[in-house]
C-alpha cells in the first residue's frame, strides 16, 4: 500500500481533475446530453488510465533529470519511496487498462489508440529536442475530449464532427498556455541542462506573453464551440467565467515573481475545467 500511495503521489493522480471534465465535455457534446452508463464508465476508465500512463512514463523517462533539479529532487522516485520497477509495472498496467477500455467502447476508438499511445509516450522526450514541447503536451491532452467524442459518435472526419476538432485545439492552447507558466520555474535549470522550452529560449517575460495569447485563443475557441453547437446563453456565461479565471491566473504570476505558480496552475485550472463542463451540461439540459 505504501508503494501504491507513493505511485499515486508520483503521478499526481488527483490532478486528473484538469483533463477529465474536458473528456466529459467531448462525451456530452457528442451525445447531445447524457451518454449511456457504459460509455460514461469506460470513458472515465480510459481517461484515468491514459493520464496514468503518460505521467508515469514521463516520470520514468525524466528520473535522472528530475534528480538534478532542486524543484523535483524530492519526488518519490528520487527519494527512494518508490522503485523504478514499481513505476514500470504502473506503466504496463495502465497501458493494458487503456487498451481494454478502448476495446469496450468502440472499434473506432481501438483503431485510434496506437496514435494516442505514441503521443502519450513521445511527449516525455519532447523537451530534449524542441521548445514546442508545451504544445505537444497540450495536443496530447486534447486527444481526451476528441477520443470521448469518437467513443460516442464512432467518427471524427465528417462535417458534424467539427466540435471535436475545436475541442482538440481548445485544450492544446489551454494546457500549452499553463504549461508555459509552470515551466518558468525551471528556466535556468533547463538552460544549464540544454533542455528546450520557451522560457529557456526567450525568457520568462516572453513565455508569459505567449501564454496570454494561448489563453486568448482558448476563450475564442470555447466561444466557437458554443456557436457551432448552439449551446446558447448559459454556455456563454460559462465562457465568460473561464475568461475571468484566466485573467486572474495571469495576474498571479510575474516574470520575476513565481511564488503563486502553484495556485495558478493547480487551483485555477481545476475551476476552469469544471466551470466549462457544468456550463455545457446545463446548456444541453435546458436546450
Amino acid at each position: 500500500m505504501k508503494q501504491v500511495r507513493a505511485f499515486l503521489d508520483l503521478i499526481k493522480f488527483e490532478h486528473t481533475i484538469f483533463a477529465l471534465p474536458f473528456a466529459y465535455l467531448g462525451m456530452v457534446l457528442a451525445a447531445g446530453g447524457l451518454p449511456t452508463f457504459q460509455q460514461f464508465f469506460w470513458i472515465t476508465v480510459a481517461m484515468a488510465a491514459a493520464r496514468t500512463l503518460g505521467m508515469s512514463f514521463n516520470r520514468l523517462a525524466d528520473r535522472h533529470i528530475d534528480a538534478r533539479n532542486p524543484r523535483t529532487a524530492q519526488r518519490p522516485i528520487q527519494t527512494g519511496k518508490i522503485s523504478v520497477q514499481t513505476v514500470v509495472i504502473g506503466v504496463i498496467v495502465s497501458l493494458l487498462v487503456l487498451t481494454f477500455a478502448a476495446w469496450k467502447l468502440e472499434p473506432f476508438t481501438l483503431q485510434l489508440l496506437p496514435g494516442a499511445i505514441v503521443c502519450l509516450l513521445g511527449y516525455a522526450y519532447a523537451k530534449r529536442f524542441t521548445w514546442l514541447s508545451h504544445f505537444m503536451l497540450g495536443f496530447t491532452d486534447g486527444l481526451a475530449p476528441m477520443g470521448a467524442w469518437a467513443a460516442v459518435r464512432g467518427s471524427l472526419f465528417t462535417s458534424a464532427d467539427l466540435p471535436a476538432w475545436l475541442l482538440l485545439f481548445t485544450v492544446t492552447f489551454w494546457i500549452g498556455g499553463f504549461d508555459l507558466i509552470y515551466a518558468c520555474q525551471d528556466t535556468e535549470f533547463d538552460r544549464a541542462e540544454r533542455l528546450h522550452s520557451i522560457p529557456a529560449k526567450w525568457g520568462n517575460a516572453v513565455a508569459l506573453n505567449v501564454a496570454k495569447v494561448c489563453h486568448t485563443l482558448t476563450v475564442g475557441l470555447l466561444g466557437a464551440i458554443g456557436v457551432v453547437t448552439n449551446l446558447g446563453a448559459v454556455y456563454l456565461i460559462g465562457v465568460v467565467i473561464v475568461a475571468a479565471l484566466l485573467i486572474y491566473e495571469h495576474s498571479l504570476v510575474k516574470p520575476d515573481d513565481l511564488s503563486k505558480v502553484d495556485v495558478a496552475f493547480f487551483n485555477v485550472n481545476g475551476y476552469i475545467s469544471i466551470t466549462i463542463f457544468v456550463a455545457t451540461l446545463l446548456a444541453l439540459s435546458i436546450g
